[in-house]
């Protein structure tokens, strides 16, 4: 048992993480066992699916619909169960080499190190500095219309919306009492309406004493495998460069 489910329920929950990730569907018991070899009949995968959501890890957005996973089935997939893709070395000197030039502007830092990002990781980043006026920084808008979610422009415009309003942006970057290195933050529990259908991953680190902040910003089914080790590389990355 894992977290209070089976075996074969976790094999299955993360069998249907993966399968939303990659497709951003919900995710039926009969497309499970047509693309999935889980060894178990449709009808057992139906009543694990069931029991899942009975436990709070996955939701049913329309009666004949599939599941999809809920923010806590991700955090528990992010702790426990996601394969994590590390960035090769050739992509690590290549990445240090893009902000190097940087390293005696912590403005100039900031704005090539939130780019670079939002390019490796193909999504929205942003970035911020404490100071006596907090400072941010964002690239990669495009990329969140490559997402099925932020398909309605009433979405985009909520997302966009929170830029123009720095005390958002200072809560969901600083509002954490005791940040730890990496966090996962879902839109829905954040009380910020206009990041509802969003996740962020966000990394802390200190640049000569001051707080500093990267995160990226899309949809709760980002692929986090992939995005949080170059996240944490690049805030490993500004504190080195930034504190020579």
């Amino acid at each position: 048992m894992t977290d209070g489910l089976t075996a074969r329920q976790t094999r299955i929950l993360k069998t249907i993480i993966d399968e939303y990730i990659a497709t951003a569907e919900p995710v039926g018991s009969e497309a499970m066992d047509k693309k999935y070899n889980l060894g178990v009949s449709p009808a057992t995968i139906r009543n694990e699916m069931v029991a899942l959501t009975r436990a709070g890890y996955l939701r049913q957005p329309h009666a004949s619909a599939g599941r999809i996973p809920s923010p806590l089935a991700m955090k528990f997939y992010i702790d426990q169960l996601m394969d994590e893709k590390k960035m090769s070395l050739v992509d690590e000197v290549k990445a240090k080499e893009e902000v190097w030039d940087s390293r005696d502007d912590v403005d100039r830092l900031m704005n090539e190190a939130t780019h670079a990002l939002a390019n490796r990781t193909k999504s929205l980043a942003v970035a911020a500095l404490k100071d006596k006026k907090d400072r941010f920084w964002q690239a990669g808008h495009s990329y969140i219309f490559q997402n099925p979610e932020f398909a309605d422009v009433q979405v985009c415009q909520n997302l966009f919306s929170i830029f123009d309003e720095l005390d958002k942006l200072d809560r969901l970057f600083f509002g954490i009492e005791a940040p730890s290195p990496l966090e996962v933050l879902f839109g829905e529990e954040l009380g910020i309406p206009e990041l509802a259908a969003t996740g962020i991953i966000a990394t802390h680190f200190n640049i000569k004493g001051k707080l500093g902040a990267l995160g990226v910003i899309g949809p709760a089914r980002v692929n986090y495998g992939t995005i949080i080790p170059i996240l944490r590389y690049f805030g490993n990355l500004i504190e080195e460069v930034a504190n020579q």
